[in-house]
């Protein structure tokens, strides 16, 4: 997806948001952009910016944004989101929507159980040292936050090669064997 095109799918969002909305939106993210830029923020362009910045928000990291607009509620703007990102994962060759699905379910499992050991992991499905760094200053506290911040850079690395099986692989090759049953307990259990 070209910029200009994920930038007027932004303005076009932050032009349909009322002031009520942008102040729900400014509580729901103030642990991820900080108190004194929010006192700064005065539109939705202003605060998506402030977002993508901090790597919240970008042409292929939409999930973020997605949740706010789900929590305050505005659902019509969350949908034109999720679309967009269908049919950029569409155009791209992304993974299957099956494929995406289990792989968010691993995801979700595997940041809840992976902990401080999330590097071994990042290296071991091939992300650079550079990059593990860049992770860890994002979320320098939050070891849940951290694992879900690698594994989305390495599906946004891998594009439509991401696998569940890869991630499994992953895991008991550095003998997170607990947390890959736990993935394969879960999958069976939504019916993958």
């Amino acid at each position: 997806m070209s910029s200009e095109t994920f930038n007027a799918l932004l303005l076009d969002i932050s032009n349909q948001l009322k002031e009520e909305d942008l102040s729900k939106m400014k509580f729901l993210v103030r642990d991820h952009v900080g108190k004194r830029d929010l006192e700064r923020i005065a539109s939705g362009h202003g605060l998506f910016q402030a977002l993508a910045e901090r790597g919240h928000l970008g042409p292929e990291n939409l999930d973020f944004l997605i949740g706010v607009l789900q929590g305050i509620p505005r659902v019509d703007l969350s949908e034109k989101l999720q679309q967009f990102a269908g049919s950029e994962r569409a155009a791209n060759g992304g993974p299957s929507e099956e494929e995406t699905a289990k792989l968010d379910i691993a995801s979700e499992v595997i940041s809840e159980n992976l902990g401080r050991y999330w590097r071994k992991l990042g290296r071991k499905l091939g992300l650079s040292d550079a990059k593990l760094e860049s992770i860890s200053k994002r979320h320098p506290t939050d070891l849940e936050e951290t694992a879900l911040e690698l594994l989305k850079e390495w599906r946004k690395s891998q594009r439509a090669e991401a696998q569940t099986e890869t991630l499994l692989k992953a895991l008991r090759d550095c003998q997170f064997n607990l947390t890959a049953d736990k993935v394969q307990d879960r999958l069976t259990t939504e019916g993958f």
